[in-house]
């Protein structure tokens, strides 16, 4: 079940820049360490609505009904360009600036969290992606979807930590220019804009 061409697999698709690894690398380079591990952790924790939606075939309701992914899908769009705005505003949450204040661990794993749960892809994502690694036994079919599930959570998480503590270990060199702070804010609240733009125009 958990194979070896499922866990490549599964490498592959989380080291893939996406919103969460733009989110963890954000909060490494803004506050540090443990705020990346926190972001991780809260992305991580957002992959569990998609995962009991594809074990229980919710998502297949996601997929055809438009209404409600439309409603889900724009929800992410404009949390994605709230994101944006947070990384431009000088004092925003997301914003890169030498003296920035640490912000409440629980409240950077809930944006994680956010990021992902406000995604209507993932779902379907796990539909298409966990089935052709069962055994094909009908009664072990939700057990395995659900330790599949886990170890992609797993993985996510560790390739989440290496991505955000390589953010924080560059964060005292970065921070040593104004003018590298202000291109790394626009370029974070960038990434952020057009990942929002491509969701807009995503389709079930």
């Amino acid at each position: 079940m958990i194979s070896l061409q499922f866990l490549l697999t599964a490498i592959v698709v989380c080291i893939a820049p996406g919103t969460g690894v733009i989110y963890t690398l954000a909060l490494g380079v803004g506050q540090g360490r443990r705020a990346a591990i926190a972001a991780a952790f809260g992305c991580t924790i957002g992959i569990i609505p998609h995962l009991a939606a594809a074990t229980l075939g919710l998502a297949a309701l996601l997929h055809t009904s438009a209404l409600l992914f439309q409603i889900v899908k724009f929800a992410g769009v404009a949390y994605l360009l709230y994101l944006a705005w947070q990384a431009l505003k000088s004092d925003g949450a997301l914003a890169i600036r030498p003296n920035a204040a640490s912000q409440p661990l629980f409240k950077i794993a809930k944006r994680g969290a956010l990021i992902n749960i406000l995604n209507p892809k993932l779902s379907i994502f796990f539909l298409a992606l966990l089935p052709p690694f069962l055994s094909g036994s009908p009664t072990t079919a939700t057990a395995e979807m659900i330790m599949l599930g886990i170890v992609f959570m797993a993985l996510t998480f560790v390739i989440f930590v290496f991505y955000g503590v390589f953010a924080a270990l560059a964060r005292d060199k970065l921070l040593q220019s104004e003018t590298v702070m202000r291109w790394l804010s626009r370029s974070f609240a960038s990434i952020f804009a057009a990942l929002g733009l491509r969701l807009a125009f995503e389709k079930a």
